[in-house]
């Protein structure tokens, strides 16, 4: 138990560490980027990118179906089956590899007809997706490791490593932008950075599981021994695909539907985005080979006991990103590229509600996860239909507002409504109408402090916040306060809280006599 919280802890704090520094590096780069290497060079670096992630479909899922089979062997120190699990995963993930480079080549035979207009010219295209496919397929074939150091949950040396690389990667990116101004060694930085994370991260794997003995040939004969491998992918495979169409395609069908230039825009609340979901994704990381290791304990009170303080933490966590993007989002972009970069207001209010849709469940999928369970196939099915005949519907005509609303309502059915429903009913076994009474405060409190949030950013941000130092002064005297009030909130009216809170004793007797609140 202490061991796995240590674990927990590291990931999330070695996490967050390199969370602040790329968040900060990235908010420099890319107005670095803008200026120097011109919004369609990063508008097209971003549709490429996104295409790169559609081919990253041919993955199936095998990696999140592989995870689950080796906490147990980790759990005992089984070195001979964490050799065959392994074994079985550097068979399928080189296979996926070079399918992979055969769709990247295969897509590349339309690049004609997508990007005749650019000015930057087709070789240019072609360059930039070949190597960003090439450092796809290294990945697949090289790092796949990393998905043992993250099964013993030791993610934060993952994190270590390629968030490293990626920082002095971005740095040497920027200084060759801003001195050289040259597209093509852009590109080449990313390709030598990625075969030196490479070299690195695998040298580091050999130290840390000196007696690892990995054989594709073994790994190719064990697979008949996982029938259940294959099940479960096969299983994942829809929901992976829905999650990359859902997440993984705004740029794309930005791009297909508005224009490319528009997608350099909406690249630059995405990268806001993406970096509050890296933040998120800290806790994801760092408790759910925990939460695979509880669920295999099989303590019923303590099983629920965390469920519900991870809902408690994570609404916080989400509290802190919704009520300040709600009030700073706008402004920020103002003060950082510019007014003309910025979006429609509803366009920013819908993308914010997304994030919101989105991280109120992560506490069940995340459950559902560790738990293998991937059965629910059909209500994947569902979600991703649905999202496709709500976007082609409304995007042609709405553009931007109609590519979020098909996320929003194709996401919200499934994840408000069912997959509460399946954890409690298949996991947990109990009724639904516990997990319901259970967040229905955190609902009412949310929404409460959203409209509270959206007041007060019209009323004082809007209107004095003129510049960083503006921004930073009035937003910090607002969203603080802010913050200590929701945060009391969610502890007086809500179990979990109290649950988080309790691990430091210190803390939770402090706000025991400060709130008059009772003991849980």
């Amino acid at each position: 138990m202490g061991e796995r919280v240590h674990r927990s802890v590291m990931n999330i704090k070695v996490g967050m560490l390199f969370y602040i520094l790329s968040l900060i590096l990235a908010f420099f780069s890319r107005k670095i980027f803008l200026d120097c290497l011109g919004a369609e060079f990063i508008g097209l670096t971003g549709m490429l990118m996104n295409i790169m992630s559609f081919l990253s479909v041919a993955e199936l899922g095998i990696g999140t179906s592989i995870v689950y089979f080796l906490y147990k062997p980790l759990q005992e120190d089984n070195h001979e089956k964490i050799n065959e699990v392994m074994s079985i995963l550097a068979y399928l993930y080189r296979c996926i590899g070079f399918i992979i480079g055969a769709g990247g080549l295969v897509v590349s035979l339309f690049f004609p007809w997508w990007f005749d207009n650019l000015s930057t010219g087709l070789p240019l295209v072609y360059f930039a997706f070949f190597s960003f496919l090439a450092s796809s397929m290294a990945g697949y074939i090289f790092n796949y490791k990393q998905l043992l150091v993250s099964a013993n949950q030791k993610q934060y040396l993952v994190n270590a490593y390629f968030q490293t690389i990626a920082i002095v990667q971005s740095l040497t990116q920027i200084l060759l932008a801003y001195y050289y101004r040259n597209l093509w060694l852009w590109v080449a930085v990313g390709l030598v950075f990625t075969i030196i994370g490479i070299i690195v991260f695998n040298i580091r794997i050999r130290q840390l599981y000196p007696w690892l003995d990995i054989s594709l040939k073994n790994g190719r004969q064990n697979l008949k021994q996982y029938p259940e491998v294959l099940r479960k992918t096969r299983q994942i495979f829809i929901q992976k695909m829905k999650d990359l169409i859902l997440y993984h395609s705004d740029e794309i069908l930005v791009g297909m539907f508005v224009s490319v230039v528009k997608v350099a825009y909406y690249g630059s609340y995405m990268i806001i985005v993406n970096k509050l979901n890296f933040l998120v994704n800290i806790l994801s990381d760092g408790l759910s080979a925990g939460v695979g290791n509880l669920l295999a304990e099989g303590n019923e009170k303590n099983i629920m006991k965390v469920y519900w303080e991870m809902t408690a933490a994570r609404f916080f966590v989400m509290g802190i990103i919704i009520f300040s993007l709600l009030m700073l989002l706008q402004p920020f972009i103002g003060c950082w590229l510019g007014e003309q970069y910025q979006l429609e207001d509803i366009i920013v209010y819908l993308l914010i509600f997304n994030l919101f849709i989105r991280y109120q469940s992560a506490a069940v999928y995340i459950y559902l996860g560790s738990a293998g369970m991937f059965s629910d196939v059909w209500a994947n099915w569902t979600e991703l239909f649905l999202n496709l005949a709500i976007t082609l519907l409304l995007a042609p005509t709405y553009g931007i507002v109609g590519i979020l609303l098909g996320k929003i309502i194709s996401f919200s059915l499934i994840s408000v409504l069912w997959k509460p429903y399946y954890l409690f009913s298949r996991v947990f076994h109990k009724s639904v109408w516990e997990y319901w009474r259970g967040m229905t405060p955190y609902y009412i409190i949310f929404a409460l402090f959203t409209v509270l949030s959206l007041w007060l950013g019209h009323l004082i941000i809007y209107k004095h916040a003129s510049s960083f130092l503006s921004l930073t002064i009035y937003g910090a005297a607002v969203t603080i306060p802010l913050l200590a009030l929701f945060f009391i909130m969610l502890f007086l009216f809500t179990t979990g809280m109290k649950y988080f809170v309790a691990r430091k004793p210190a803390v939770y007797h402090i706000l025991q006599h400060f709130t008059f609140n009772k003991n849980i």
